[in-house]
Formats: C-alpha cells, structure tokens, sequence
C-alpha cells in the first residue's frame, strides 16, 4: 500500500470575534494557493458547533458565497494541499476530521512522517479504522485518542511519537492550535489581527491580505493554543 505525503501544503488557522473567520479563512487560503492547488478546504466553530467543506480543486473552485456564509463560527482552520504521491481523491483532502466525545478534532497538516507505517501498525491494531491513505488521518487519529487529560497533553503525546517534518493547525469546539516539529523544518508563523484576534499560518504573506500583521515565527517543538 502506498502512502499519500503531504510535501507542500498550506495551513491556516484564526480566532476572531469581529469578523467572519470563514471568509478571512477563504481570502488566506487565496494567497497561500501556490503551496497547494489540488484541494482546499475550512472547518470551523461557533463554540458549540462545528462544520466543515473541503472538496477538490482551487480555493475559488471549492467555496461559493453561500459556502462560506454557511460556515459560521469565531474560530477556523484551513488548508490547500499538493501531494507527490499516491492517488488523488477526496478522501484525501483536508481538514481531516476524527469524531470523538465532546467534539471532532480536525487537523490540517503541512510536512510528512517517516514513521507513519509503524504508527499507522498500532493503530489497527488497537482497532481504529483507517479510512485513507494520508498521514495526516494518523496523525489526527493518535491526538483525537490519545493519551492526557486535554488536546495539548495529546498533541505532545503524538509529538513525543511522531518522527519527521510537519506543521499543524488543529481546530476542537473551542480552540485552534499551531503545532511545528520539534526541528523546525517545516515554516509556521503567527500573526495577529487589526480588528483584533490571532492567526496561524505556513507562510506570512496569508497575513496582509486578511489585515493581519506578523508577530513572530511559532518555534520549533512549540504547541501555541489560541
């Protein structure tokens, strides 16, 4: 079985109380298309409810208006993916997203593992069922079950597993997470609003054309929680 790689990919993720954080998720994915043109897709959060539309093609092929009027929330993640192997098919676009008590995990990845046979091994092995072809579903998979009392203590319980390059914007109910490899090798920066709010992104130049200005790059091994 081959595996889908997810070698240049954009991420995206916000947190707003002022604006529609599905159109601002839109208009970032725009800039960031160049690291992906082979699917896109939101999720995002009112706090109470979570929704999500991800299919394949361009970012302004995946989302009519009226897609992103019904996305309606404060909190959001995003992504445009390219892949170098494996097949292409929905079921491999992204966010992913892995269902569990008290609200599905979505995880939009950038980078790959290399250990992701040896992982993906134990997790059919304790019976979770795998779907896809793409890393970024084990990943997603290892922090929805993972071990620790909150999201954060299972990301560093993934992270402590995980071997390779990767950046992550992870969405819950109530919180968006920017997640970078403990070597740094895959880019992640934070910015922060006008309007007031925070975002994630792969690269700055998403940052602009949201009136976003940039504050800093997330560090490598860094789990900020917005």
């Amino acid at each position: 079985m081959s595996f889908e790689i997810n070698e240049s990919c954009g991420v995206f993720g916000i947190y707003t109380r002022e604006d529609d954080v599905a159109k601002l998720t839109y208009y970032a994915l725009y800039a960031l298309q160049h690291r992906g043109q082979e699917s896109a897709g939101i999720a995002v959060s009112d706090g109470r409810e979570t929704l999500m539309l991800k299919d394949m093609g361009m970012v302004s092929q995946v989302f009519s208006e009226r897609d992103l009027n019904n996305l309606r929330g404060h909190i959001a993640i995003g992504h445009v993916r390219y892949s170098t192997t494996g097949s292409t098919f929905w079921e491999n676009a992204q966010p992913v997203q892995v269902p569990r008590r008290g609200g599905s995990v979505f995880v939009a990845h950038n980078g790959n593992l290399i250990n992701t046979t040896a992982l993906r091994q134990e997790l059919l092995q304790k019976g979770v069922g795998l779907t896809t072809s793409c890393d970024s579903e084990v990943i997603t998979q290892m922090i929805a079950g993972g071990t620790g009392d909150n999201t954060t203590d299972r990301i560093r319980s993934f992270m402590q597993r995980a071997e390779g390059a990767y950046s992550l914007a992870i969405l819950t109910r109530d919180a968006v997470y920017g997640v970078r490899d403990p070597n740094g090798f895959r880019p992640l920066c934070l910015g922060k609003l006008d309007g007031g709010g925070w975002v994630i992104a792969s690269e700055s130049c998403a940052l602009p054309t949201i009136g976003a200005t940039f504050e800093r790059e997330i560090e490598p091994g860094e789990i900020v929680r917005i």
